[in-house]
Protein backbone atom coordinates (compact mmCIF):
# COMPACT_ATOMS: atom_id res chain seq x y z
CA UNK A 1 0.00 0.00 0.00
CA UNK A 2 1.38 3.39 -0.75
CA UNK A 3 1.88 5.76 1.93
CA UNK A 4 3.00 9.49 2.22
CA UNK A 5 4.91 10.43 4.76
CA UNK A 6 4.21 13.93 5.46
CA UNK A 7 7.05 16.76 6.39
CA UNK A 8 8.40 16.79 9.79
CA UNK A 9 7.82 20.14 12.04
CA UNK A 10 9.94 21.91 14.55
CA UNK A 11 9.91 24.03 16.83
CA UNK A 12 11.24 27.83 16.59
CA UNK A 13 14.51 27.03 18.08
CA UNK A 14 15.09 24.18 15.52
CA UNK A 15 15.14 26.42 12.91
CA UNK A 16 17.40 29.83 11.69
CA UNK A 17 15.99 32.70 12.97
CA UNK A 18 15.74 34.18 9.86
CA UNK A 19 12.59 32.03 9.09
CA UNK A 20 11.41 33.30 13.05
CA UNK A 21 7.69 34.86 13.20
CA UNK A 22 6.92 37.30 16.04
CA UNK A 23 4.63 35.28 18.50
CA UNK A 24 4.47 32.10 16.68
CA UNK A 25 6.68 28.95 18.84
CA UNK A 26 5.75 26.16 16.83
CA UNK A 27 4.46 24.63 13.41
CA UNK A 28 7.47 25.42 11.15
CA UNK A 29 8.70 23.66 8.41
CA UNK A 30 12.46 22.71 7.84
CA UNK A 31 14.06 25.26 6.35
CA UNK A 32 15.47 23.63 3.72
CA UNK A 33 12.82 21.92 2.14
CA UNK A 34 12.09 20.07 -1.49
CA UNK A 35 9.55 21.07 -3.56
CA UNK A 36 7.69 18.07 -2.68
CA UNK A 37 7.94 18.79 0.80
CA UNK A 38 6.80 22.17 0.39
CA UNK A 39 3.82 20.95 -1.67
CA UNK A 40 2.87 18.31 1.09
CA UNK A 41 3.04 20.58 3.83
CA UNK A 42 -0.01 22.31 2.50
CA UNK A 43 -1.77 19.66 3.52
CA UNK A 44 -0.66 18.98 6.98
CA UNK A 45 -1.48 21.26 9.78
CA UNK A 46 1.41 23.47 10.25
CA UNK A 47 2.06 27.62 10.71
CA UNK A 48 1.28 28.33 6.95
CA UNK A 49 -1.38 26.20 5.93
CA UNK A 50 -3.98 28.12 6.46
CA UNK A 51 -1.43 30.87 4.57
CA UNK A 52 -1.64 29.05 1.83
CA UNK A 53 -5.27 28.15 1.36
CA UNK A 54 -6.34 31.57 2.60
CA UNK A 55 -5.22 32.85 -0.72
CA UNK A 56 -5.05 29.85 -2.80
CA UNK A 57 -9.03 29.23 -2.83
CA UNK A 58 -9.78 33.12 -3.59
CA UNK A 59 -7.62 32.65 -6.29
CA UNK A 60 -9.60 29.97 -8.05
CA UNK A 61 -12.98 32.69 -7.00
CA UNK A 62 -11.36 35.36 -8.84
CA UNK A 63 -10.45 33.32 -11.85
CA UNK A 64 -14.54 32.21 -11.86
CA UNK A 65 -15.25 35.60 -11.63
CA UNK A 66 -13.05 36.91 -14.26
CA UNK A 67 -14.38 33.95 -16.50
CA UNK A 68 -18.47 34.70 -16.15
CA UNK A 69 -17.48 38.83 -16.58
CA UNK A 70 -15.87 37.73 -19.92
CA UNK A 71 -19.06 36.57 -21.46
CA UNK A 72 -20.56 39.96 -20.34
CA UNK A 73 -17.82 42.17 -20.96
CA UNK A 74 -16.12 42.70 -24.52
CA UNK A 75 -12.25 42.39 -23.50
CA UNK A 76 -11.00 41.90 -27.28
CA UNK A 77 -13.03 45.05 -28.89
CA UNK A 78 -14.28 47.29 -26.14
CA UNK A 79 -11.27 49.55 -25.25
CA UNK A 80 -13.46 50.69 -22.39
CA UNK A 81 -13.07 47.59 -20.73
CA UNK A 82 -9.60 47.34 -20.96
CA UNK A 83 -8.43 48.71 -17.67
CA UNK A 84 -10.90 46.44 -16.30
CA UNK A 85 -9.23 43.78 -17.46
CA UNK A 86 -5.90 44.45 -16.18
CA UNK A 87 -7.45 44.91 -12.72
CA UNK A 88 -8.82 41.49 -13.69
CA UNK A 89 -5.34 40.00 -14.12
CA UNK A 90 -4.16 41.14 -11.27
CA UNK A 91 -6.66 40.62 -8.59
CA UNK A 92 -6.76 36.79 -10.12
CA UNK A 93 -2.48 37.25 -9.52
CA UNK A 94 -1.86 38.74 -6.04
CA UNK A 95 -3.20 35.79 -4.32
CA UNK A 96 -1.71 33.28 -6.16
CA UNK A 97 1.44 34.23 -5.73
CA UNK A 98 0.79 35.04 -2.47
CA UNK A 99 -0.06 31.35 -1.87
CA UNK A 100 3.02 30.31 -4.01
CA UNK A 101 5.46 31.78 -1.86
CA UNK A 102 4.21 30.57 1.33
CA UNK A 103 4.14 27.40 0.08
CA UNK A 104 7.87 27.44 -1.23
CA UNK A 105 9.71 29.51 1.22
CA UNK A 106 10.85 27.27 3.15
CA UNK A 107 13.29 25.88 0.60
CA UNK A 108 16.02 28.12 1.41
CA UNK A 109 16.79 31.02 2.89
CA UNK A 110 17.20 32.26 -0.88
CA UNK A 111 14.33 30.60 -1.86
CA UNK A 112 12.31 32.31 0.31
CA UNK A 113 14.09 35.77 -0.21
CA UNK A 114 12.76 35.43 -4.24
CA UNK A 115 9.55 34.29 -2.89
CA UNK A 116 8.76 37.25 -1.09
CA UNK A 117 10.18 39.19 -4.12
CA UNK A 118 7.81 37.88 -6.27
CA UNK A 119 4.90 38.40 -3.31
CA UNK A 120 6.04 42.07 -3.36
CA UNK A 121 5.82 42.36 -6.90
CA UNK A 122 2.69 41.21 -7.34
CA UNK A 123 1.01 43.51 -4.43
CA UNK A 124 2.67 46.37 -5.90
CA UNK A 125 1.17 45.45 -9.52
CA UNK A 126 -1.83 44.86 -7.91
CA UNK A 127 -2.04 48.30 -6.20
CA UNK A 128 -0.90 49.45 -10.24
CA UNK A 129 -3.82 47.42 -11.27
CA UNK A 130 -6.57 49.25 -8.67
CA UNK A 131 -4.40 52.97 -9.91
CA UNK A 132 -5.55 52.12 -13.55
CA UNK A 133 -9.04 50.84 -12.62
CA UNK A 134 -9.95 54.13 -10.31
CA UNK A 135 -8.28 55.99 -13.13
CA UNK A 136 -10.69 54.58 -15.53
CA UNK A 137 -14.15 54.36 -14.07
CA UNK A 138 -13.60 55.99 -10.31
CA UNK A 139 -12.34 59.59 -10.56
CA UNK A 140 -14.71 61.95 -9.32
CA UNK A 141 -16.80 64.25 -11.99
CA UNK A 142 -14.51 67.16 -11.11
CA UNK A 143 -11.35 65.55 -11.96
CA UNK A 144 -11.85 63.71 -15.31
CA UNK A 145 -10.05 64.67 -17.78
CA UNK A 146 -7.99 67.41 -15.72
CA UNK A 147 -4.23 67.13 -14.14
CA UNK A 148 -4.43 64.33 -11.76
CA UNK A 149 -6.06 62.36 -14.06
CA UNK A 150 -3.24 62.56 -16.48
CA UNK A 151 -0.78 62.06 -13.95
CA UNK A 152 -2.79 59.49 -12.09
CA UNK A 153 -1.42 56.49 -13.31
CA UNK A 154 1.80 57.03 -14.26
CA UNK A 155 2.58 58.34 -10.67
CA UNK A 156 1.04 55.19 -9.44
CA UNK A 157 3.42 53.18 -11.95
CA UNK A 158 6.05 55.03 -10.22
CA UNK A 159 5.40 54.36 -6.69
CA UNK A 160 5.19 50.67 -7.71
CA UNK A 161 8.85 50.73 -8.69
CA UNK A 162 9.87 52.67 -5.76
CA UNK A 163 8.09 50.51 -3.19
CA UNK A 164 8.77 46.83 -5.00
CA UNK A 165 12.62 47.94 -4.38
CA UNK A 166 11.92 49.22 -0.95
CA UNK A 167 10.31 45.97 -0.03
CA UNK A 168 12.18 43.95 -1.23
CA UNK A 169 15.37 46.05 0.16
CA UNK A 170 13.60 45.37 3.58
CA UNK A 171 14.15 41.73 3.47
CA UNK A 172 18.03 42.13 4.10
CA UNK A 173 17.32 44.17 7.59
CA UNK A 174 14.82 41.98 9.42
CA UNK A 175 18.44 40.35 11.47
CA UNK A 176 20.56 43.76 11.72
CA UNK A 177 17.19 46.42 11.91
CA UNK A 178 14.04 44.51 12.48
CA UNK A 179 12.41 47.62 13.26
CA UNK A 180 13.51 49.45 10.75
CA UNK A 181 12.99 46.74 8.46
CA UNK A 182 8.97 46.75 9.53
CA UNK A 183 8.67 50.42 9.30
CA UNK A 184 9.71 50.19 5.37
CA UNK A 185 7.92 47.04 4.68
CA UNK A 186 5.10 49.13 6.27
CA UNK A 187 5.73 52.02 4.13
CA UNK A 188 6.35 50.09 0.99
CA UNK A 189 2.59 48.69 1.11
CA UNK A 190 0.33 52.01 3.06
CA UNK A 191 1.53 54.40 0.75
CA UNK A 192 0.74 52.88 -2.39
CA UNK A 193 -2.30 51.94 -0.69
CA UNK A 194 -3.18 55.99 0.01
CA UNK A 195 -1.96 57.59 -3.00
CA UNK A 196 -4.46 54.68 -5.15
CA UNK A 197 -7.12 56.29 -3.00
CA UNK A 198 -7.44 59.07 -3.18
CA UNK A 199 -10.36 59.47 -6.14
CA UNK A 200 -12.40 57.46 -3.44
CA UNK A 201 -11.22 59.60 -0.47
CA UNK A 202 -12.45 62.66 -1.88
CA UNK A 203 -15.36 60.75 -3.69
CA UNK A 204 -16.05 59.58 0.18
CA UNK A 205 -15.53 62.32 2.11
CA UNK A 206 -15.68 65.56 -0.13
CA UNK A 207 -17.98 65.05 -2.70
CA UNK A 208 -21.66 65.82 -2.42
CA UNK A 209 -24.52 66.99 -5.00
CA UNK A 210 -24.96 67.11 -8.66
CA UNK A 211 -21.33 67.20 -9.86
CA UNK A 212 -19.96 63.94 -7.86
CA UNK A 213 -20.13 60.24 -8.88
CA UNK A 214 -22.42 59.43 -6.02
CA UNK A 215 -23.93 56.26 -6.97
CA UNK A 216 -24.85 52.87 -5.43
CA UNK A 217 -20.78 51.62 -5.67
CA UNK A 218 -19.92 54.22 -2.65
CA UNK A 219 -20.74 51.44 0.42
CA UNK A 220 -18.81 48.79 -1.27
CA UNK A 221 -15.90 50.95 -1.74
CA UNK A 222 -16.49 51.79 1.52
CA UNK A 223 -16.77 48.56 2.69
CA UNK A 224 -13.44 47.92 0.88
CA UNK A 225 -11.54 50.81 2.52
CA UNK A 226 -12.78 49.39 6.10
CA UNK A 227 -11.36 46.02 5.00
CA UNK A 228 -8.30 47.43 3.93
CA UNK A 229 -7.42 49.55 7.13
CA UNK A 230 -7.77 46.02 9.05
CA UNK A 231 -5.34 44.63 6.82
CA UNK A 232 -2.74 47.32 7.24
CA UNK A 233 -3.56 46.86 10.83
CA UNK A 234 -3.34 43.23 11.00
CA UNK A 235 0.02 43.66 9.41
CA UNK A 236 1.86 46.14 11.34
CA UNK A 237 0.59 44.63 14.99
CA UNK A 238 0.82 41.06 15.01
CA UNK A 239 -1.93 40.72 16.99
CA UNK A 240 -3.16 38.53 18.22
CA UNK A 241 -0.17 36.12 18.78
CA UNK A 242 1.77 38.87 19.66
CA UNK A 243 -0.64 38.54 23.42
CA UNK A 244 -0.61 35.18 24.06
CA UNK A 245 2.64 33.92 22.19
CA UNK A 246 2.24 29.92 20.92
CA UNK A 247 -1.60 30.10 21.15
CA UNK A 248 -2.12 31.05 18.09
CA UNK A 249 0.53 28.74 16.12
CA UNK A 250 -1.58 27.43 13.63
CA UNK A 251 -4.72 28.71 13.36
CA UNK A 252 -6.19 32.26 13.79
CA UNK A 253 -2.49 34.63 13.55
CA UNK A 254 -2.71 37.80 12.40
CA UNK A 255 -1.05 36.98 8.97
CA UNK A 256 -4.01 34.40 8.35
CA UNK A 257 -6.53 37.36 8.99
CA UNK A 258 -4.42 39.77 7.56
CA UNK A 259 -5.55 37.54 3.99
CA UNK A 260 -8.89 36.81 4.50
CA UNK A 261 -9.30 40.87 5.06
CA UNK A 262 -7.35 41.86 2.01
CA UNK A 263 -9.44 39.26 0.27
CA UNK A 264 -12.72 40.28 1.20
CA UNK A 265 -11.60 44.03 0.86
CA UNK A 266 -10.70 43.16 -2.97
CA UNK A 267 -14.19 41.35 -3.11
CA UNK A 268 -15.91 44.69 -2.31
CA UNK A 269 -13.84 46.49 -4.66
CA UNK A 270 -14.72 44.57 -7.55
CA UNK A 271 -17.76 45.03 -7.09
CA UNK A 272 -18.29 48.35 -6.39
CA UNK A 273 -15.71 48.72 -9.51
CA UNK A 274 -17.78 47.06 -11.92
CA UNK A 275 -20.80 48.96 -10.98
CA UNK A 276 -19.38 52.57 -11.38
CA UNK A 277 -18.05 50.75 -14.71
CA UNK A 278 -21.88 50.24 -15.60
CA UNK A 279 -23.29 52.92 -14.22
CA UNK A 280 -20.86 55.73 -15.39
CA UNK A 281 -20.31 54.45 -18.87
CA UNK A 282 -22.50 57.00 -21.05
CA UNK A 283 -21.05 59.96 -18.98
CA UNK A 284 -17.28 58.61 -19.09
CA UNK A 285 -17.13 57.90 -22.44
CA UNK A 286 -18.04 61.63 -23.26
CA UNK A 287 -16.00 63.34 -20.95
CA UNK A 288 -12.59 60.94 -19.75
CA UNK A 289 -9.68 59.90 -22.45
CA UNK A 290 -10.42 57.07 -23.99
CA UNK A 291 -7.82 53.87 -22.31
CA UNK A 292 -5.25 52.73 -24.04
CA UNK A 293 -4.65 48.84 -23.97
CA UNK A 294 -1.03 49.93 -24.55
CA UNK A 295 -0.30 52.60 -22.24
CA UNK A 296 -1.41 50.17 -19.38
CA UNK A 297 0.14 47.69 -20.71
CA UNK A 298 3.55 49.36 -20.42
CA UNK A 299 2.64 50.73 -17.24
CA UNK A 300 1.78 47.68 -15.55
CA UNK A 301 5.66 46.44 -16.83
CA UNK A 302 7.69 48.91 -15.49
CA UNK A 303 8.23 48.50 -12.54
CA UNK A 304 9.90 45.18 -13.65
CA UNK A 305 11.47 46.50 -16.31
CA UNK A 306 14.41 47.94 -13.98
CA UNK A 307 15.96 46.09 -10.88
CA UNK A 308 17.13 48.52 -8.06
CA UNK A 309 19.94 46.10 -7.33
CA UNK A 310 22.83 44.52 -9.20
CA UNK A 311 21.93 40.75 -9.47
CA UNK A 312 24.48 38.82 -8.39
CA UNK A 313 24.85 35.35 -8.94
CA UNK A 314 24.85 32.03 -6.80
CA UNK A 315 29.09 32.06 -6.96
CA UNK A 316 29.89 35.66 -6.16
CA UNK A 317 29.41 37.76 -3.41
CA UNK A 318 30.60 41.25 -3.57
CA UNK A 319 33.75 40.48 -5.56
CA UNK A 320 34.21 36.94 -3.55
CA UNK A 321 34.01 33.42 -4.80
CA UNK A 322 31.71 31.57 -2.76
CA UNK A 323 32.38 27.33 -3.69
CA UNK A 324 29.65 25.85 -5.50
CA UNK A 325 26.80 23.53 -4.17
CA UNK A 326 27.18 20.59 -3.76
CA UNK A 327 24.06 18.83 -2.80
CA UNK A 328 25.78 15.42 -2.00
CA UNK A 329 27.91 17.21 0.66
CA UNK A 330 24.67 17.86 2.43
CA UNK A 331 24.05 14.68 3.42
CA UNK A 332 27.59 15.02 5.79
CA UNK A 333 28.73 18.03 7.13
CA UNK A 334 27.64 20.61 9.48
CA UNK A 335 23.57 22.01 10.38
CA UNK A 336 22.10 23.75 8.09
CA UNK A 337 21.58 27.22 10.04
CA UNK A 338 25.64 27.23 9.79
CA UNK A 339 26.79 29.82 7.49
CA UNK A 340 29.42 27.94 6.30
CA UNK A 341 27.30 25.11 5.45
CA UNK A 342 24.63 27.25 3.74
CA UNK A 343 25.72 29.68 1.28
CA UNK A 344 22.48 30.83 1.06
CA UNK A 345 22.60 32.22 4.58
CA UNK A 346 21.05 35.82 4.70
CA UNK A 347 24.41 37.61 5.52
CA UNK A 348 25.93 36.21 2.77
CA UNK A 349 23.82 38.50 0.40
CA UNK A 350 23.56 41.84 0.99
CA UNK A 351 21.66 42.77 -2.35
CA UNK A 352 18.58 41.14 -3.70
CA UNK A 353 18.18 40.51 -7.41
CA UNK A 354 16.72 38.10 -7.53
CA UNK A 355 14.42 35.77 -10.07
CA UNK A 356 15.82 35.11 -12.82
CA UNK A 357 18.33 32.28 -13.75
CA UNK A 358 18.99 31.33 -10.15
CA UNK A 359 15.27 29.85 -9.43
CA UNK A 360 16.08 26.73 -11.64
CA UNK A 361 18.90 25.87 -9.72
CA UNK A 362 17.26 26.30 -6.54
CA UNK A 363 14.61 24.23 -7.31
CA UNK A 364 16.84 21.18 -8.65
CA UNK A 365 19.92 21.70 -6.63
CA UNK A 366 18.63 20.61 -2.72
CA UNK A 367 18.49 17.42 -0.78
CA UNK A 368 16.70 17.14 2.25
CA UNK A 369 17.60 13.86 3.71
CA UNK A 370 19.76 15.50 6.79
CA UNK A 371 18.31 15.44 10.49
CA UNK A 372 17.83 18.43 12.66
CA UNK A 373 19.09 17.40 16.09
CA UNK A 374 16.07 18.19 18.57
CA UNK A 375 18.78 20.11 20.58
CA UNK A 376 19.58 22.53 17.68
CA UNK A 377 19.49 26.38 19.01
CA UNK A 378 20.55 29.56 17.11
CA UNK A 379 23.21 31.28 18.22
Amino acid sequence: MLTIKLPQIFRVHQVPRIFWEDGIISGYRHPKSSALDCVLSSFQLNNETINIWTHFLPTWYFLWRFLMLSYSLDFWRDTYSWPFLAYMVLVCLYPFTSSCAHTFSTMSTHARHICYFLDYGALSLYSLGCAITYGAYAMPDVWVDGPLHHCFVPLAALNSFICTSLSCYSRFLELECPSLCKILRTTAFAYPFLFDNIPLFYRLLFCFGEDCAWNDSIPGYFYHLIFAALTGFLFASHLPERLAPGRFDYIGHSHQLFHICAVVGTHFQLESVLWDLHSRRAWLSAHAPAATFTQDFYLLCYPFSLTPFKPPTLHQNLGQQIPPINPASYKEGPPFYSSTANPFFLRDFPHASCIQSQILQLWLGHRLDEKIPSDSTIL
